[in-house]
């Protein structure tokens, strides 16, 4: 089994019932994936799947970008179901939007990334194709989050263990 994060956009008032009636929210979320809905490019929708953690330590260590586990509102207890507001949404698109990738790539360590155990500790195996891995997950983070700022959307994040 794998960790992963997975994003799809959300209105406010989707967010609002969330907050209201978590379980409707964890069907309603599931649901979302499971639906025609979920191709809609009106519903921008996101990894970064098992690059999560990898991501979340060029962040950390570059100082930018959101933190996963900490960042939105826990809806769903058990921490799987998240709630992202538009207000989150836009100003992560901003700070991403004006944060390059090769900020991030700088902080790029599969030594210490192996030592650290970060998920999925594969850095040792293929150090550059790994990062190649990060910088197409950031790439579509970026997007994601400049695609919902446009329209006004925050986000359920789903976290998957």
């Amino acid at each position: 089994m794998s960790v992963t994060i997975s994003f799809i956009s959300a209105t406010t008032q989707e967010l609002d019932r969330a907050e209201r009636d978590p379980s409707w929210a964890d069907e309603y979320a599931d649901s979302l994936y499971d639906s025609d809905v979920y191709a809609s490019p009106d519903r921008p929708d996101a990894g970064p799947d098992k690059a999560w953690a990898g991501l979340q330590f060029l962040f950390e260590e570059s100082g930018v970008g959101p933190d996963f586990l900490m960042d939105g509102f826990m809806i769903v207890e058990e921490g799987t179901l998240f709630g992202w507001t538009a207000e989150q949404i836009a100003k992560l698109a901003s700070e991403l939007g004006a944060t390059p990738w090769e900020r991030l790539a700088a902080h790029y360590d599969p030594v210490r990334m192996t030592e650290n155990e970060v998920y999925p500790n594969m850095w040792r195996f293929d150090a550059e194709g790994e990062l190649e891995w990060l910088r197409h997950a950031y790439e579509e983070l970026v997007a994601f989050f400049a695609a919902a700022a446009e329209r006004g959307l925050g986000a359920f994040m789903n976290f998957s263990f």
